[in-house]
């Protein structure tokens, strides 16, 4: 079975880690996606280690865990779109293309020349992701924006880490560069939608994307709750600010998640406890008397789940009808049956590390298959393909153009 994707050419002209997530998911689900690289750098996440992937002789390469994790599935074309041939390249890769993405700094590709304008004129049909900081609109367009700006400007530290008058108390941004991925998922959407609409008009069109709308637009049902009751939501840790109990609770040797979410849940976490008199407690009877009084009902329920181990309680539990789950460390993730099951660790051969680990694409079809063939490619490592066989060149015209410096 193909690939759902699969006959669609992405041409992508990104670096760090938005649009190369776009990029990888585009390649994951079968199309081909060549990734435009500057001759002897590449992308920047090339320097950002460590830690470097190791060779089979146990020796350290100078590929980046960090580019690992956003480009398998690509083709790496070196070319200088500073020089005009380069730019020329550029434009013959885009008129056989279905779609372009980009995350320069707003105008930086239409002063020289590859805008989206530009590439309309050579191919209309085109799909042009631009991915910015800010949009390519308002006061602060042209500034670099970064995922950490985001996460701070579109209100996400405000409601993540620990309440205030805690110890440790303040703004906290996520373990993972949140408003990156989630631009490059949207970036997805977007772009798909775009394709459908081409395909009913035959009319390409350009789509805007930036890291703080997508970070606000995630706010989702925070935004709600403010929006809803003129309350300004705050830092609240582990707890949930709707729902109670569905947080940590300590055991009798670290840490599990319990997240109960309605009043059968908890009325059958309460009996398999021993504590069914909590359920006719009125202040635990329903969910928001229970969100009232989360600290009174975190005691009693503590005070039990501290008899046992976690492996207790993740043993039983989930078996009692009541959610329960670890609080994993990263390597205990990829040890979790259920982590095991579902494929979520995906092995590829990748020509100077072999046979190395990368996490997989979550999504599951009963018809299509993902492609995993290609590991994340060496810098320019497919130059001299693409250019032969997209832009049929034969090694004299590749050689003169590696002379001048355009790749």
């Amino acid at each position: 079975m193909a690939a759902p994707l699969a006959g669609l050419r992405v041409l992508d002209l990104s670096r760090v880690l938005a649009g190369p997530w776009c990029g990888q998911i585009f390649a994951d689900l079968g199309a081909e996606v060549i990734k435009i690289e500057r001759p002897g750098r590449g992308d920047d996440t090339r320097e950002w280690g460590p830690p470097w992937l190791k060779d089979k002789d146990g020796t350290e390469t100078h590929e980046s865990a960090y580019f690992l994790s956003a480009n398998r599935g690509k083709r790496s074309v070196t070319v200088d779109i500073t020089k005009d041939a380069g730019r020329d390249l550029v434009r013959d890769l885009a008129r056989m293309s279905d779609i372009l993405i980009e995350n320069y700094k707003v105008g930086d590709l239409d002063a020289k020349g590859l805008g989206y304008a530009d590439m309309a004129k050579v191919n209309p049909g085109i799909i042009y992701c631009s991915i910015s900081g800010f949009g390519q609109t308002g006061p602060r367009a042209k500034e670099p924006g970064y995922d950490y700006l985001a996460q701070g400007m579109g209100g996400f530290m405000s409601i993540t880490g620990v309440a205030d008058g805690e110890p440790g108390a303040g703004p906290q941004r996520a373990g993972l560069a949140v408003a990156d991925l989630t631009t490059g998922m949207y970036s997805v959407i977007g772009i798909l939608a775009a394709l459908r609409h081409r395909d009913a008009t035959g009319r390409g069109q350009r789509l805007d994307m930036a890291l703080l709308d997508t970070q606000v637009g995630w706010l989702a049902n925070q935004a709600q709750n403010y929006f809803t009751s003129g309350q300004m939501p705050v830092r609240t840790g582990s707890w949930h600010p709707n729902l109670a109990p569905y947080q940590p609770f300590k055991t009798g040797d670290g840490y599990v998640i319990m997240a109960v979410g309605n009043d059968l849940q908890f009325e059958r976490l309460c009996n398999f406890i021993g504590r069914p008199e909590l359920v006719r407690d009125v202040r635990f009877a329903t969910n928001p008397a229970r969100v009232a009084h989360r600290i009174a009902l975190a005691e009693e329920i503590e005070a039990v789940m501290v008899t046992h181990a976690s492996a207790h309680w993740l043993a039983v539990l989930p078996k009692a009808g009541v959610p329960c789950g670890a609080v994993n460390t990263i390597d205990k993730v990829f040890e979790e049956p259920q982590v095991i099951e579902r494929g979520m660790k995906v092995m590829m051969d990748h020509p100077k590390g072999g046979a190395i680990p990368t996490v997989a694409l979550p999504i599951k079809f009963s018809e299509s298959t993902v492609d995993y063939a290609l590991p994340p490619p060496l810098l320019g490592e497919h130059t001299d393909d693409v250019l032969s066989r997209l832009l049929k060149m034969d090694a004299a015209a590749i050689a003169r153009l590696r002379a001048s410096g355009a790749i």
